[in-house]
């Protein structure tokens, strides 16, 4: 398996001939709207452009995976990511509930069936899909919450993409049965203007490697304005938690290499390019 880190929560996974795309934001930095408006910068989105070209970045992108893309959620499908899937018509996989506003768009929709308990046919491998709760307090309600994804494919580490949400006791109980191999949660510890998090901050981000036993990828960091956790902080606070070892934190552009040796998972490379 590759992680490739490429920007807040779009990335790109390798599992054996496949390469997924997750939640593609493609646009040019500041080309989005701001996230915060009242704390005196109003500083537009992305705040980082991509970490290369995006031809080079997406040449061997074989289907996309998208957790959630209603209600203004630009940061994990924006126009650009549109224009790139359906000029590609690359297979994107997503839930039936996202599947008509997709269709709609032009592009090349194969939604799942919305079933948390059951999983489906993936690539000769098998998903399912996790519930997200995108916000604590009274901001939860104005959310897209969407999915999580469990993949699992012969041969390669077991792989859990949590999705745009906090750290749930429905979460925490996925996480309890199924002990994925490798998680990727959302880190950044988002918040608008008002409100609490959008999505897990650095305590809950060590809670749920405490509670995990696989690797634990941090992403959605360091290039949305809402979002206020900062890699070196959430690194110095795994370290002096114990957590280094399972806690990743690639910077954009950054690949994680990782493979199944006798039921354990081991690192294999970085680098600062995607692999």
């Amino acid at each position: 398996m590759k992680i490739t880190q490429l920007r807040s929560a779009t990335l790109k996974i390798q599992l054996g001939e496949h390469c997924i795309l997750v939640d593609p934001m493609l646009a040019p930095r500041h080309a989005l709207p701001p996230l915060r408006l009242l704390d005196g910068v109003r500083e537009r989105n992305p705040t980082r452009d991509l970490p290369g070209s995006v031809d080079a970045l997406l040449q061997d992108v074989s289907h996309a995976l998208i957790t959630h893309c209603q209600k203004g959620h630009f940061d994990h499908l924006d126009r650009a990511g549109k224009a790139w899937l359906r000029q590609h018509q690359t297979p994107v996989i997503c839930t039936p509930h996202d599947a008509e506003h997709l269709r709609s768009r032009g592009l090349n929709v194969q939604p799942l069936p919305q079933d948390h308990q059951r999983p489906q046919p993936f690539l000769g491998g098998q998903i399912r899909t996790v519930r997200c709760t995108h916000g604590k307090g009274a901001v939860r309600l104005l959310m897209e919450h969407g999915v999580g994804y469990f993949i699992e494919l012969p041969g390669e580490p077991s792989v859990y993409l949590a999705g745009d949400t906090v750290l749930t006791p429905a979460v925490q109980d996925f996480v309890r049965e199924h002990q994925p191999d490798v998680s990727v949660i959302p880190a950044g510890g988002a918040r608008f203007d008002l409100g609490q998090e959008l999505i897990m901050d650095v305590a809950e981000v060590l809670a749920f490697c405490r509670l995990a036993k696989g690797v634990v990828v941090a992403n959605h960091l360091e290039a949305l304005s809402h979002c206020p956790v900062t890699r070196a902080e959430l690194r110095a606070a795994a370290e002096a938690a114990g957590l280094a070892e399972r806690l990743f934190v690639p910077e954009d552009g950054e690949c994680l290499q990782f493979s199944r040796l006798a039921r354990s998972l081991q690192p294999i490379t970085t680098a600062s390019h995607p692999c």
